[in-house]
């Protein structure tokens, strides 16, 4: 029986375990071998012969969840548009290998699930550790910004889109909501040395609140973008990404919650509602204000809306901590925050006071004092860019931007599978997997099949009363 392996010190379950699962690999690995290889044959068959001259076949490695998957397939002699001499690969065309590279699309979602949560060593390991795949640190890196690149390609498709067209969204809606704000990381440049810190732009667009009754805090219709572009590349991608799904023309208000920043509100037209973030606006109050009986005062006139009172508190409070000592900067910090405010002065004034004829939110949604921006940038960026001592180049913050956000649009899946997944007719599959039953797996380096070898060796779990696993077991290693 099994606790014959497992207690008479035969050897430990941890071991027998590890050995097991190589094993399947191993099979597994030689298993696509052999169907990578007999499709590969397929399309040799089957090929234009005058328009592909085979000149024999070349060897690569795919990485798979299994491991590593060596296998041989043929290339070929052709001409490009042009009529120059070109060299291709079918079955590589087929796998669409061109996209993303010679991953596997399980192997793929596997690590970008991992490494949006986690550094790239510990990826390194997860992926190690539970896979029949080895990777490096470096391999999750090189892997990101590939994929990272692809959707902001995808990005900049949709830019040249809505140049030409407008726009192919169809969905309508009357009233959008947008918020915008920056995310600062420490950067990087060349030789890992420390840079000046940079500010990653991240946008939220969204149509409402979920109306539940109760706390009505579920986003409707939720949308992240986020990048170190420059403004007007953002922008212009965060506009095509509205334009994607709503059909613009019937977006009769657009609402803009930002810090007052000029890239955030410098885009917009001037009938945008835009409203001052009221997070920073409590920030501000705090950094630039000292005493605390004053910041109360401050933020009471704020939040009761007398607003020339506050500025006329403000400017008194500024004058009254007014001091001959240069290092005492509390008057030219109250200053400051009048500045800030008054600035954005329109802004103020909460939202749904701005205008009184705003449409009415759909049934099953409710409209809400605006402010989620914060708390995506932490869920969405902050906690996997910003924790520890992690520092980034501008191309590879971009990219796991892109990723991140990919993720929290619950897009990653879809997106992966279209880089990197190609087609294998199921006919030829089952055919070959019919042909390697019954323990008639492909010979391995000439010296037999190593798991059946392995399995001619006496094991109790055979031997044993044949219960439904036991069955099972016996079908899927012995035939």
């Amino acid at each position: 029986m099994m606790n014959t392996i497992v207690n008479e010190k035969m050897i430990p379950f941890k071991e027998l375990e590890k050995k097991v699962y190589g094993y399947v690999c191993e099979m597994g690995q030689l298993i696509i071998q052999t169907i990578l290889e007999s499709y590969d044959e397929q399309l040799r068959e089957s090929r234009n012969k005058k328009e592909f001259r085979c000149k024999g076949t070349r060897q690569t490695t795919i990485k798979t969840i299994m491991g590593e998957v060596e296998y041989n397939r043929n290339v070929y002699q052709t001409k490009d548009e042009a009529g120059r001499k070109a060299w291709v690969y079918l079955l590589d065309q087929e796998l669409q290998m061109d996209k993303i590279g010679f991953f596997s699309t399980n192997l793929v979602e596997k690590i970008a699930n991992v490494v949006t949560d986690n550094s790239f060593h510990t990826t390194a390991e997860i992926i190690s550790s539970t896979s029949g795949q080895s990777i490096s640190h470096g391999g999750a890196w090189l892997l990101v910004q590939r994929l990272g690149e692809r959707i902001s390609e995808e990005e900049t498709a949709k830019v040249k889109e809505m140049d030409l067209t407008g726009g192919k969204g169809a969905k309508e809606l009357k009233l959008l909501f947008e918020e915008m704000d920056g995310v600062w990381l420490k950067m990087q440049g060349k030789g890992h040395k420390k840079a000046p810190k940079q500010e990653m732009k991240v946008a939220t667009m969204y149509e409402g609140w979920e109306d539940d009754g109760r706390s009505c805090s579920r986003l409707l219709g939720k949308t992240l973008i986020a990048g170190m572009e420059k403004s007007e590349e953002f922008h212009a991608k965060r506009e095509a990404r509205i334009r994607s799904i709503y059909n613009a023309d019937e977006i009769e208000v657009r609402i803009l919650n930002g810090d007052g920043g000029s890239w955030i509100k410098d885009p917009y037209e001037p009938d945008t509602v835009f409203q001052l973030d009221r997070f920073h606006i409590q920030q501000s109050i705090k950094k630039n204000i000292a005493s605390p009986d004053a910041q109360k005062e401050i933020g009471r006139l704020f939040e009761e809306g007398k607003y020339d009172e506050m500025f006329e508190y403000i400017l008194i409070y500024a004058d009254s901590v007014e001091s001959n000592d240069e290092k005492d900067k509390s008057s030219k910090k109250a200053r400051e925050l009048y500045q800030y405010l008054s600035n954005n002065k329109k802004g103020l004034v909460p939202w749904q006071r701005q205008r009184d004829d705003y449409p009415e939110a759909p049934e099953g949604m409710v409209y809400k004092n605006m402010g989620v921006q914060e708390n995506q940038n932490c869920t969405t960026i902050t906690l996997r860019m910003k924790e520890g001592r992690r520092r980034w180049s501008k191309n590879g913050a971009n990219n796991m931007a892109k990723l991140l956000t990919s993720r929290e649009n619950k897009e990653l899946a879809d997106t992966i599978e279209k880089y990197t997944d190609g087609m294998i007719l199921a006919e030829p599959v089952q055919e070959i997997l019919r042909s390697l039953s019954a323990a008639k797996a492909p010979k391995k380096d000439g010296k037999g099949n190593p798991y059946i070898d392995v399995l001619n060796h006496h094991m109790p779990i055979l031997d044993a009363l044949q219960t439904n696993a036991r069955k099972i077991f016996r079908k899927a290693f012995c035939g």
